[in-house]
């Protein structure tokens, strides 16, 4: 089994007034992964992501960051942070920000090492030496990023780097990440951006007021719900659409879907159509989507949540 970057459980936050922000969160991190943080508004996600940095204290937490009990001063020296918020004096350029990101770290960078983390996040060839008050939010949000490494992390915590941020921010965004976690760097997203993390993340975790419903590899999560869909010209002649629903798939405006991943229901099917005449014009192969997931988990909660008041 791999190392985990990050591994808690338990972990409580209950504010004055008896509000309780976390209860009970308990998650795993693969070392060397992208792991995607979800949940709808208040679900604590960036509660959680503070006590980690430790900006608040728990209520109540057990686990370890990077090996190491969460809270161990000088392991934060090796996990950077990207805050939801990213504000720099607008008068610095980006190079001036990234020196004071690593004086304020008690980290000494030469010329060449500045160069480096503003070739890696696209802040070279003359916008490193533009005020910050000239830079679009992508900019900016590139240039949090850049201060987030100035370290060498081993962890990099990053919450919602891409809000804000228009299509080629996201996809420039996107290229950065999967290049850290191709040097081994372990990348931790809290983003509401589903679109995004189905293409980014490894594994991720979904939260619900305060709890996690549902945490995996993105892979396993939608394991159960593989098939494969068939599009065909025209309608289909229904003798072919019985024997096609006789076998258990369904039929919707020119498309045929089929649940699971055994391709031997497939080749029954596209044997049908091709006796009956029928011209295919695609086969693929189909998943839940990340979006589908988050909004069963979301209802499946709150149904349950529902059944247990009534009861």
């Amino acid at each position: 089994m791999a190392e985990c970057a990050v591994d808690i459980a338990g972990v409580e936050k209950t504010y004055r007034g008896r509000v309780q922000a976390l209860r009970g969160i308990s998650l795993q991190v693969p070392e060397g992964s992208i792991f995607g943080l979800l949940g709808p508004n208040g679900a604590g996600k960036s509660t959680l992501v503070k006590i980690l940095t430790t900006i608040i204290r728990p209520t109540r937490c057990s686990g370890s960051l990077l090996g190491r009990p969460v809270g161990h001063k000088p392991t934060l020296r090796k996990v950077g942070y990207l805050p939801e918020h990213s504000r720099f004096p607008a008068y610095l350029t980006g190079r001036q920000v990234i020196g004071y990101a690593a004086g304020l770290g008690g980290v000494r960078l030469n010329p060449e090492e500045v160069d480096g983390l503003l070739d890696l996040v696209g802040m070279s060839g003359g916008a490193e030496d533009r005020t910050i008050k000239t830079y679009s939010k992508g900019m900016v949000q590139r240039i949090g990023l850049a201060q987030a490494l100035v370290n060498s992390p081993r962890l990099v915590i990053l919450d919602e780097p891409a809000d804000g941020v228009d299509p080629e921010g996201r996809y420039h965004m996107r290229n950065i990440l999967q290049k850290l976690r191709d040097d081994g760097v372990t990348v931790f997203v809290n983003s509401h951006l589903l679109g995004e993390l189905e293409t980014l993340c490894d594994s991720i975790a979904i939260l619900k007021e305060g709890r996690v419903v549902r945490q995996g590899a993105l892979s396993d999560l939608t394991a159960g719900s593989r098939g494969f869909q068939v599009a065909v010209e025209g309608s289909l002649p229904e003798e072919a659409a019985s024997r096609i629903r006789r076998l258990g798939h369904s039929i919707s405006e020119g498309e045929i879907a089929l649940q699971g991943a055994d391709p031997g229901p497939l080749q029954e099917v596209l044997d049908a159509l091709r006796a009956a005449g029928v011209v295919i014009l695609e086969v693929r192969k189909s998943h839940q989507s990340l979006e589908d997931l988050f909004m069963e988990s979301i209802v499946e909660k709150q149904g349950l949540r529902d059944e247990g008041e009534r009861s």
